[in-house]
């Protein structure tokens, strides 16, 4: 017999607005892209009709002494100001543990790649622009920078979001004791477009470099950039999708994605803070902008893409009291039985 009480129609209620909630978020997710591909389709158009890199002066001892190293304030100062003027001044809570958690699953990625690939993808020509302090990595050091560039670019992302989440753009947050955070079964969930995506370009990068570039090398760098964003994706998307901040998100990809292109195009390629192994790009520069491989472009969306990603992930784990293995993998048959025992 079907129910028709107040119950089943309060039921009925949720599912409804269940429904609503998931087609917003998933119009929301396709509408930061829409805005990318708004802003990226003509400015890319336009730096193509670019033929001749600018005149850059010739590396000197003089030409920019500790740039790199300085420049890094580029994100220590949102950390600090967000840290310890914009939460305290607001009096927001900010839940540590997920910020740490965060970090901690993610500042690896920067560092192995500095680690494993520093000297397959990246060269540092100007070592008068850092502290010439050398960290370990294989085929010799790297300068000290790199690791700190990714912490604090990792940190800077992160906390930037969390505070348009849960301040500037507060009215589009989901609540930490929502349903929608604490109601679930499993938060490892396969995603299959993320997958097809990352497998798509991939083959496409791989073809695009052997086809037109004829130098025998191969698109190390952006085939490493397609698996640190899409494989967080392909496992967390579908847990992150109903919590994430889509307007918080793009925001902070622009205002990133800003702050890197200044750093990058005027700053870091020109003077030699850093170059690239063009063996191991994919073979798309930016000639107005020094010829920046196309990879830079997509390093710190792929960054802001993961870390939000990862970090609402784990902000719903943390919201549901659960113990890890429960909240990723799911309960046991044998748990969800003793459940269901003890609900009857």
């Amino acid at each position: 017999m079907m129910r028709t009480g107040p119950d089943s129609q309060a039921d009925s209620q949720l599912g409804s607005q269940a429904e609503l909630q998931g087609g917003s978020q998933r119009s929301s997710y396709l509408l930061v892209f829409a805005m990318l591909l708004m802003i990226s389709v003509p400015a890319g158009l336009t730096l193509h009709t670019v033929r001749i890199s600018p005149q850059v002066p010739p590396l000197t001892e003089g030409t920019s002494p500790y740039g790199y190293t300085v420049s890094l304030l580029l994100f220590v100062a949102p950390i600090v100001t967000i840290l310890f003027w914009l939460v305290p001044g607001e009096h927001l809570h900010i839940s540590k543990r997920s910020v740490v958690r965060t970090i901690a699953l993610l500042f690896p990625l920067g560092a192995g790649m500095d680690f494993f690939f520093a000297h397959s993808f990246l060269t540092f020509p100007n070592p008068r622009a850092t502290l010439q302090v050398l960290m370990p990595a294989l085929g010799g050091g790297v300068p000290v920078e790199e690791y700190l560039f990714y912490f604090t670019g990792f940190c800077a992302v992160l906390l930037l979001y969390i505070w348009l989440d849960e301040y500037w753009l507060a009215a589009y947050s989901i609540a930490v004791n929502a349903a929608e955070r604490t109601n679930f079964k499993r938060l490892l969930q396969f995603h299959a477009p993320s997958l097809i995506a990352g497998v798509v370009l991939i083959a496409g990068a791989i073809v695009l470099r052997r086809v037109f570039v004829h130098d025998g090398g191969f698109p190390g760098y952006f085939l490493f950039l397609v698996v640190a964003a899409l494989g967080p994706s392909a496992l967390l998307l579908p847990s992150a999708l109903p919590v994430i901040n889509w307007r918080a998100l793009s925001l902070t990809l622009f205002f990133i994605l800003l702050m890197s292109l200044l750093w990058e195009a005027t700053l870091g390629l020109p003077y030699g803070w850093w170059g690239f192994q063009h063996r191991e790009m994919l073979g798309i520069y930016i000639t107005a902008w020094s010829d920046l491989p196309i990879e830079e472009v997509l390093l710190w969306i792929t960054v802001t893409y993961a870390t939000v990603i990862v970090y609402e992930v784990v902000r719903r784990w943390q919201s549901s009291g659960k113990r890890a293995r429960h909240a990723f993998f799911g309960a046991s048959s044998s748990a969800e039985s003793g459940a269901t025992l003890q609900r009857l």
